[in-house]
């Protein structure tokens, strides 16, 4: 019972989650977006952000299941996969804009090339957040919620029980 208190009282709260999100997400997506342009210069654009999404996402995943959302060990596959659907909408998103880019700008330079990455990156990151925390990690603690009643529940059960025992 102390463990899964523990775990529940570990799980952090949305603005700890996001703060958390930014920094491992954020950390990994930055790093990504050097490794795209890296990559870019020996591979077609879209082949190199495809080979980064998967590695940074099977990255980004395993932080979020451990230390993001609180669950404290490894991601699941439901959560690989579920993680990777939410990764290929902003795989989609971060090529449709570098693409729009492209159709605006006859030569864009990797500066501009990668400021518009990153700020799509950011935007899809922002919505990835949402589907995370409230579908992909949110049954971890449901489970956890449910397994362990709140100290409340436990004392206002014994006390009725002590009640029920001294009336009988």
């Amino acid at each position: 019972m102390e463990t899964a208190q523990r775990e529940r009282q570990a799980a952090p709260g949305a603005l700890n989650s996001f703060a958390r999100f930014v920094l491992c997400g954020g950390g990994v997506g930055l790093a990504a977006g050097f490794a795209v342009t890296a990559l870019a210069s020996w591979t077609p654009w879209l082949l190199a952000n495809a080979v980064v999404t998967v590695a940074s996402t099977l990255l980004t995943t395993e932080l979020h299941a451990r230390f993001t959302f609180g669950a404290g060990r490894r991601a699941t596959r439901r959560q690989h996969l579920q993680s990777a659907g939410s990764a290929a909408a902003a795989y989609v998103v971060t090529c449709a804009a570098v693409l729009l880019l492209h159709l605006l700008v006859a030569a864009p330079g990797p500066a501009l090339e990668q400021i518009v990455y990153l700020a799509a990156s950011a935007l899809a990151g922002i919505a990835r957040f949402t589907v995370l925390r409230l579908v992909v990690f949110a049954r971890n603690r449901a489970k956890t919620t449910a397994a362990v009643p709140a100290p409340r529940t436990v004392a206002a059960t014994v006390a009725s029980t002590a009640a029920l025992c001294r009336a009988a």
